[in-house]
């Protein structure tokens, strides 16, 4: 945007991009959440900064200015839910402490995350605000307002919106379902996460996968159910429970079909490599899906790691997250049992609230918020930042709640107003200069640290490409590697790391054939059939160790061509020898039919370059 002529020519040139993808036109602000960096290059070229500030830095400040956003939400919601200063300054201090946990923005700024979480902790603020019972006319819709700008952006810059909306979505579900926060308040959320998504859709040109999405499926299958079942909140414990069960069967059912017509009228498979991912992960069928298989291996979406829960108590924050949770899970509980027992129909808002003494509705929400984003985390690593950065809100708002203190004292019988001041607030302090103390002088080392990037390997294969190849040269590889290529050369590419398109999946996967048991000839023809100029080779991914066997990724390939692995170990039945060596192994040796196919033209320590032949 900033290298166009005009903003027009910008504009032009990614809706009509064919410098990223060999041999095809794509529309760069469809498939990619990229509006935030085109909001960036506006507001760059019309302020008056270019002479004091490179692009670069313009761009690493915005995002570091965004993260002290997040920290200002998330010590409002603190403060909201326990009343006082002191509880958003404790989670503030716990979300910087465990900033190894909490985000990823000083090591990998550009993440599409890095933006859309501070967005997604304004959006919980403002639900927290919004929940509260007795707002004025005025203080509702300017908080609807709020909700909806916030998700709208959250929506805007993060390609997995509509998965960590759709667990918000179940939060509103369970909570109206046990009568535990008004019903007209939980319509009006899931109209705005349909509206926001909508809009979204809108703007990157109608993205089919936001239309096929569970997240609107399931927020119109529960409009509908609720109009389908008027009488849900009447009658005795048994028959409400009975009507809820049918109530989650008919919502459950009328989604999975509203998901599938939309699926089946747009054609949609963008999304499919994640659903058979979650299948194959949570045990239901072993998968030789290579997408599928690429997600399963790899770290980042393994179970968390027991060290974080080590690093986590190190700081309190795990050991007062537990104490805050089991007390309002035991509230929570008595709540939702007492309202189902309520055979009257009367329900009245002042009842409701005369029911949920120390457990009031933003509480339930944000308590049923931390459990379901607590088994995400636990259960995909990736995931951890939503829930850790929750858990300091969550933790500082307990111990500081002169509610969670009224119910511990009531229930060990040593209840006394002044012994709950004294402990809402002592409690919060203790922790603060413990915090201090221990960690201070660690960050203040850390920020006087300088560091630099190294990797001569690297910087010399992408030099290389710079003084030797073509600008219009296109270049296969790894995925990861590619948009290195892409970034600091260039140069058009087979395959990058974007997954949400299925013809890209499927791009790379024939591309990968380069690490995988094939004849020169097959690989040949593959990367020629898009366009391809040169090839890079890895041997950190040729020889890989990192993984175990049978999460490498030759042997991912191997599976997936129905090819034994390599090594010591077992193989599946039908499994069957290859007919042809390792491919990146076997063109090392440079023998005559993969000369007549690929030329050496550059090599170091950890890239191989081959250029290939234009011959048929």
């Amino acid at each position: 945007m900033l290298q166009a002529p005009t903003l027009t020519q910008g504009f032009h040139g990614l809706i009509y991009d064919n410098k990223t993808e060999s041999m095809r036109t794509i529309n760069l602000l469809q498939r990619m959440n990229i509006y935030q960096e085109v909001f960036l290059s506006i507001l760059y070229r019309v302020l008056p900064i270019q002479k004091y500030l490179e692009p670069v830095y313009f761009y690493i400040y915005t995002l570091f200015g965004l993260q002290a956003i997040y920290v200002t939400a998330l010590y409002i919601t603190s403060w909201l839910l326990s009343g006082t200063w002191l509880s958003g300054l404790l989670a503030a201090f716990w979300y910087v402490t465990n900033r190894i946990d909490t985000t990823r923005v000083e090591f990998t700024i550009p993440l599409r995350e890095n933006w859309a979480l501070p967005f997604f902790a304004i959006q919980i603020a403002a639900i927290t605000y919004f929940l509260r019972p007795n707002l004025q006319p005025l203080s509702e819709r300017l908080t609807l307002l709020a909700i909806f700008i916030s998700t709208f952006l959250f929506s805007l810059t993060w390609q997995f919106n509509q998965f960590m909306m759709l667990m918000q979505a179940l939060v509103l579900f369970i909570l109206d379902s046990l009568d535990m926060l008004p019903a007209v308040k939980a319509t009006w959320l899931y109209g705005i996460q349909i509206t926001g998504l909508l809009l979204v859709c809108i703007l990157q040109f109608l993205n089919s996968m936001i239309l096929g999405s569970l997240l609107i499926s399931f927020n119109l299958s529960v409009l509908i159910a609720r109009k389908l079942q008027k009488n849900l909140k009447t009658g005795s414990f048994l028959n409400r429970l009975g009507k809820l069960l049918l109530h989650l069967f008919v919502v459950l059912c009328l989604t999975l079909f509203l998901n599938n017509i939309i699926k089946k009228i747009l054609n949609l498979k963008s999304d499919e490599h994640i659903f058979k991912f979650l299948k194959a992960k949570f045990g239901f069928g072993a998968t030789r899906d290579f997408d599928a298989n690429l997600y399963l291996c790899e770290e980042a979406f393994g179970l968390l790691p027991f060290n974080t829960f080590e690093r986590l108590s190190d700081t309190l924050l795990f050991y007062a997250y537990l104490f805050v949770l089991s007390i309002t899970v035991i509230a929570a509980l008595a709540v939702a049992f007492h309202n189902l027992s309520d055979s009257t129909n009367q329900q009245s808002m002042g009842k409701v609230r005369k029911c949920t003494i120390g457990l009031k509705p933003e509480t339930a929400y944000n308590l049923l918020h931390t459990i379901l984003f607590g088994f995400l985390a636990l259960s995909t690593m990736r995931m951890k930042y939503l829930w850790t950065s929750h858990m300091c809100v969550f933790a500082s708002f307990g111990l500081c709640s002169p509610e969670i203190w009224e119910l511990l004292l009531k229930l060990i019988r040593l209840y006394n107003p002044k012994r709950i001041c004294i402990m809402r607030y002592s409690v919060p302090i203790l922790i603060l200069l413990y915090l201090c103390y221990k960690f201070w002088p660690g960050m203040m080392d850390e920020l006087s640290e300088l560091r630099e990037f190294y990797d001569p390997d690297t910087v010399e294969l992408m030099n290389w490409i710079n003084s030797n190849t073509p600008r219009k040269a296109v270049f296969a590889g790894s995925m990861q590697l590619l948009a290195g290529v892409k970034l600091c050369t260039g140069r058009t590419l087979t395959n990058h790391p974007h997954y949400e398109d299925n013809s890209l999946r499927e791009r790379t996967k024939a591309v990968y054939q380069i690490y995988a048991k094939r004849s020169p000839e097959e690989v040949h023809a593959l990367l020629r059939s898009f366009g391809t100029d040169y090839v890079i080779l890895e041997d950190s991914i040729c020889y890989e160790q990192r993984h175990r066997r049978g999460c490498r990724l030759r042997d991912l390939l191997d599976v997936a061509n129905g090819h034994m692995m390599d090594g010591p170990g077992e193989n599946d039945p039908d499994l069957k020898l290859a007919g042809h060596p390792r491919f990146c192994e076997e063109i090392k040796r440079n023998l005559p039919p993969y000369a007549a196919y690929f030329t050496r033209v550059f090599q170091n320590k950890t890239f191989h370059v081959y250029k290939l032949s234009r011959n048929k």
